[in-house]
């Protein structure tokens, strides 16, 4: 499918996700993924599956529901589909403790002689 288009909004898409979604089930799958579809079609799915559903940007009525972590911590500043809830605004951060440590790693700092492992024994008597 591909992208952030929205599945299931016309009724024979639909009719067709929620046929997929009963026929995993009878092919013995665990769980059911849905991704991008809307609320009141997963709601009816999760109603009539008896194992779990897992949503993402499905609405409310599934069994469970998944943030990709680096929209949630607003890792990025692409684009963001609508179902995405920025709960913190780490970007900054996150780029700012990358680019220390490629600097450290490229002028040598790091690891430290603290941050390494050491041996008790001087190593060519070790290696005897």
């Amino acid at each position: 499918l591909g992208g952030f288009k929205v599945q299931g909004k016309m009724r024979e898409k639909a009719r067709e996700i929620y046929r997929d979604a009963l026929d995993l089930e009878k092919l013995g799958v665990f769980a059911v993924v849905l991704e991008s579809v809307p609320q009141e079609l997963a709601r009816r799915i999760s109603a009539d599956l008896s194992i779990p559903t897992i949503g993402i940007g499905a609405g409310s009525g599934c069994d469970g529901q998944i943030l990709v972590f680096h929209d949630l911590v607003g890792f990025t500043d692409l684009y963001m589909p609508k179902f995405v809830r920025k709960y913190a605004d780490t970007r900054t951060l996150w780029l700012g403790a990358l680019q220390d440590y490629v600097r450290d790693v490229q002028e040598g700092g790091f690891p430290s002689d603290g941050e390494s492992y050491h041996l008790q024994l001087d190593i060519d008597e070790f290696l005897r």
